[in-house]
């Protein structure tokens, strides 16, 4: 039996500011109300104004279905603060895939080119320099708080939201302070704030006091005045990192928990009604060596104890995720943490890398490798390439039930270092030499001629080396039918295809520079 899967393909671009990918709702326009701040959150008016700028972006996105190509180009608005250093924050999604960026101060008439110097998009940050230095002899930084806010304090949101195009206030207070997720494997301290902030406000400084305590980034749809800001500490971690130039991300651990809350729990594993801590479910690591092991109980991080919520007190008033402490403590990549393992504690030093590799990786800001060969196009599946189809249920229902390892293996590690799915990311391509073939988008590459596929990579490779007479092709799941294609037939129409279907390279740069290679000697 032979499946064909027929896609819709989503655009990712938007035509509004956009926060972040979490749920967002936009309040009406005009809703948003400036409001004044009480007299102990009363900043100097003129000198916070006068470091927040209004950005404007161009974006190109790539477009996993034809990943020769990007999408047309949006136009989005965001918010910027000035910072130390002749600089510009911002979030990152306010400038990811920006083509061009312009900044314009408060009550000005002219924009000003900018670059982005730096970007994190797990934390959604972003630093921006300017073609013009003079731009800031007469606007300073923006002092910022060293401590975190306190629950309740006033707070004042400066940003540039929809619904107008001046500098828009409004006025809350600070309703919760948390250690959560920012995306899948990155996570940070979020204050929750009640200040209407709206898109068009992400990347704007939120003030307590007379200083920035964050940055605005994100609201929760559906609901009323729930806020979001990046705190200064994350922004300080931020700065910190990309001062060589390079951002390398925060250390994290990966490692399944679960409470201890369970009588049952505590029961099995022996403890007494004073150890307190988190259970490890699924250690991290599966080499011997790995120093977690399943069922032991993380009772200290440092000389700091964790409760039976996995979590730890700061201060009086509040109790975050123990995971908050490790981009406080780790050196050199570790984080001292004290187990209870079969009744007796251990010390170890847990690894905690700044990064989770994915069998299906987010693009991160960059664009599609593919390459094309005859009527088929190959490139590597990413979290976007997923995303798009993930919209519909009858295609993600059909891609379980052939076995696609696009919905088996998603949210798994690679097997083996290098592993990564080769998929076909865009239909046939008009051709007589697809004719009798059902249309194979989204099905992964298994074997080439017999030989398992490693990635995007060894396809080219074993394509490029191929001397015999056909090329096979088998996919990954149930009830797929192979595709056998005459290999001479394939190298000879391949630049009529381009030509045809106005695609410039037949492949991505560094695909191409493994096609152009000459093959290792045997």
């Amino acid at each position: 039996m032979r499946f064909a899967v027929v896609l819709t393909v989503l655009s990712l671009a938007t035509a509004a500011p956009r926060l972040t990918a979490a749920e967002e709702t936009a309040l009406e326009p005009g809703s948003a109300k400036a409001g004044s701040a009480t007299d102990n959150a009363k900043p100097e008016t003129n000198a916070v104004e006068n470091a927040v700028v209004k950005v404007f972006s161009t974006m190109r996105y790539p477009d996993p279905y034809k990943p020769w190509a990007k999408q047309a180009p949006s136009e989005a608005t965001g918010t910027g603060v000035i910072i130390e250093g002749h600089r510009i924050l911002t979030n990152a999604h306010v400038v990811l895939y920006a083509s061009q960026v312009q900044v314009q101060a408060n009550q000005a008439g002219d924009k000003i080119s900018a670059t982005v110097e730096s970007i994190a998009q797990g934390i959604d940050l972003a630093v921006l320099k300017l073609d013009d230095d003079s731009f800031f002899d007469t606007r300073p930084p923006l002092p910022r708080a060293n401590t975190l806010p306190e629950i309740k304090d006033a707070v004042l949101a400066y940003g540039y939201p929809t619904g107008g195009t001046s500098l828009s206030i409004t006025k809350g207070i600070v309703s919760r302070i948390e250690f959560t997720s920012y995306n899948l494997s990155v996570s940070g301290l979020r204050i929750q704030i009640d200040a209407a902030i709206n898109p068009g406000n992400s990347g704007g400084p939120a003030i307590a006091g007379d200083k920035m305590i964050g940055l605005a980034f994100s609201h929760l749809g559906g609901a009323q005045n729930i806020g979001y800001i990046i705190p200064n500490e994350e922004i300080e971690l931020f700065l910190k990192d990309i001062a060589d130039g390079n951002y390398d991300g925060k250390p994290a651990m990966f490692d399944e928990l679960q409470t201890l809350e369970n009588p049952a729990l505590r029961s099995f594993l022996k403890l007494d009604k004073t150890t307190e801590g988190i259970v490890v479910h699924e250690p991290y690591g599966s080499d011997p060596a790995y120093p977690l092991k399943e069922w032991d109980v993380i009772t200290k991080i440092g000389d700091t104890p964790v409760d039976d919520q996995g979590m730890v007190k700061l201060g009086s008033n509040l109790r975050v995720r123990f995971q908050y402490l490790i981009q406080q403590r780790a050196k050199d990549g570790r984080v001292a943490l004290t187990v209870v393992r079969a009744g007796k504690d251990l010390a170890v030093q847990l690894p905690v890398p700044a990064d989770r590799p994915m069998l299906i990786p987010d693009l991160h800001g960059s664009y599609p490798s593919y390459f094309v060969f005859g009527p088929l196009v190959f490139s590597t599946a990413t979290t976007q390439f997923v995303a798009g189809i993930a919209g519909s249920a009858n295609v993600m229902s059909l891609l379980s039930a052939i076995g696609s390892p696009l919905v088996l293996r998603r949210g798994d590690q690679p097997a083996f270092a290098g592993e990564s799915l080769a998929v076909v990311s865009s239909p046939f391509f008009p051709h007589k030499l697809s004719k009798g073939y059902s249309n194979p988008i989204a099905h992964v590459v298994d074997t080439v001629n017999g030989v398992h596929v490693k990635n995007l990579s060894h396809l080219v490779e074993v394509l490029r080396d191929s001397i015999d007479d056909f090329v096979t092709l088998e996919f990954a799941g149930r009830g797929m039918e192979a595709l056998v294609l005459s290999r001479k037939e394939c190298l000879a129409a391949t630049d009529d295809i381009l030509t045809d279907n106005g695609v410039r390279a037949q492949g991505s740069a560094d695909t191409l520079a493994i096609w152009n290679a000459k093959a290792p000697a045997k």
